[in-house]
């Protein structure tokens, strides 16, 4: 759609942002400013990905020169990393993305699969200001039930057929039971004020975890926003600010706690480049037994 409305065929990507298993975002993660990317599956061209460029995260100097330097469409990014583990990104950066987009007339496109609902209803745009010219949806839509969607401004949405000459069609499209699903999960969202709730719980497991860390003397760090945290195994406790610095964690390290917190009733992500997720369920003693299993194992 993109590529339709603005009549060029390069996208923009970030370093180990994940959108999906299709061809064109298949895409092996550099350490470069800008690399054009190689595939990441076997099966995939490399025809399929020569119009697929990548910057790190958090790095507005390599998107301004990207985009001068390159006749783009769009540039597509999750606006808080979650294919590597949690990576927020810095002050004002989303809002610089979305400046310089613009000045570019390049469209910005902001994946909301795991944000959207999540950090906020109106997903990462309501809780950081800032708003896409396309966004994507996932499963949350369906109320767990499957299903994705995209959505945006008018004048691009009047492409996609039968108004348009852009291509859109499924044989689950608009399914009856994923659409109730999804109505009624927003149905509770609002009610019980879920996001806040979570975001809160999160907070807590960020901050008293970070403490753990550093009274543990382990070199790391904590990571994430709203209700996504994760200990990162960072050299000298540096933050991670994108893709590569991520790479550069303690691998071993982490696998190390992973199977000493299983043993002890916790069951993280089986990988350092996994996202933890505190959820609605979660109790205030759910919290409190997770950090005290934390404290004795870190």
């Amino acid at each position: 759609l993109a590529r339709g409305f603005t009549g060029r065929d390069k996208i923009v990507k970030i370093e180990g942002g994940f959108h999906g298993a299709h061809d064109g975002v298949l895409v092996k993660a550099g350490s470069g400013a800008t690399t054009f990317g190689i595939p990441d599956s076997k099966g995939i061209p490399k025809d399929s990905v020569k119009n697929t460029l990548q910057i790190p995260f958090n790095d507005t100097e390599a998107l301004t020169s990207v985009l001068e330097n390159n006749s783009v469409a769009a540039i597509i990014l999750e606006p808080v990393m979650g294919n590597v583990g949690p990576i927020a990104p810095a002050a004002n950066y989303l809002s610089e993305v979305r400046r310089i987009t613009k000045e570019n007339d390049v469209l910005l496109i902001i994946d909301e699969v795991i944000t959207g609902f999540r950090l906020a209803l109106g997903g990462a745009q309501d809780y950081y200001g800032v708003d896409a010219d396309l966004t994507v949806l996932g499963k949350i839509v369906g109320g767990g039930f499957p299903i994705g969607m995209f959505g945006g401004k008018r004048e691009i949405m009047a492409l996609v057929a039968p108004s348009g000459a852009v291509y859109q069609a499924g044989t689950f499209s608009g399914n009856p039971v994923s659409v109730t699903a999804g109505l009624k999960t927003i149905e509770i969202l609002e009610r019980d004020s879920v996001p806040e709730r979570i975001n809160a719980l999160g907070a807590t497991m960020r901050t008293v975890l970070s403490e753990l860390v550093r009274d543990s003397g382990v070199e790391g760090c904590v990571s994430g926003v709203g209700s996504m945290f994760k200990v990162f195994f960072s050299p000298g406790g540096a933050t991670v600010k994108n893709y590569a610095d991520a790479l550069g964690c303690d691998k071993a390290k982490y696998m190390r706690l992973f199977h000493k917190m299983l043993s002890s009733g916790v069951f993280l992500p089986p990988s350092q480049f996994e996202t933890n997720f505190v959820s609605f369920a979660h109790s205030d003693e759910d919290i409190e037994r997770t950090l005290e299993t934390y404290k004795a194992n870190l």
